[in-house]
């Protein structure tokens, strides 16, 4: 009786990592989930680029979204504005390098004012 339990309770808690693992995306970033959205982070160097796609994967026009990515750099946080840029991409700039994979969330306000946001590990 115990043996099945102990089964479903690994089962639960494997199906569960997997579900809030983020994933990787077509940018080569990393997709999370923000509400009705998916974002896709990418950082190279300076540049933060936030691809935002629907449920199904299918891109989202940025136009009217905007935005904030909260990163951790060196342990402090960085706020980077974003806006909207070509098709589903909102862009910004930070002050400082921030690495390939930074940690952090990133923050969307859509074009009728509903917000969400999506982690970063």
């Amino acid at each position: 009786m115990i043996l099945p339990r102990l089964a479903l309770i690994g089962a639960l808690l494997t199906a569960s990592a997997v579900c809030a693992h983020e994933a990787a995306g077509q940018h080569g970033g990393r997709v999370a989930d923000a509400g009705d959205f998916h974002v896709e982070l990418v950082a190279k160097g300076e540049n933060v680029d936030v691809y935002v796609s629907d449920a199904k994967q299918k891109p989202v026009a940025a136009s009217g979204f905007k935005g904030t990515a909260i990163l951790i750099v060196g342990g402090k946080p960085a706020r980077v504005a974003l806006e909207p840029a070509d098709g589903n991409r909102l862009t910004g700039k930070a002050a400082t390098a921030l690495g390939n994979n930074p940690k952090g969330a990133v923050q969307l306000t859509a074009p009728g004012g509903a917000t969400a946001s999506g982690k970063f590990n």
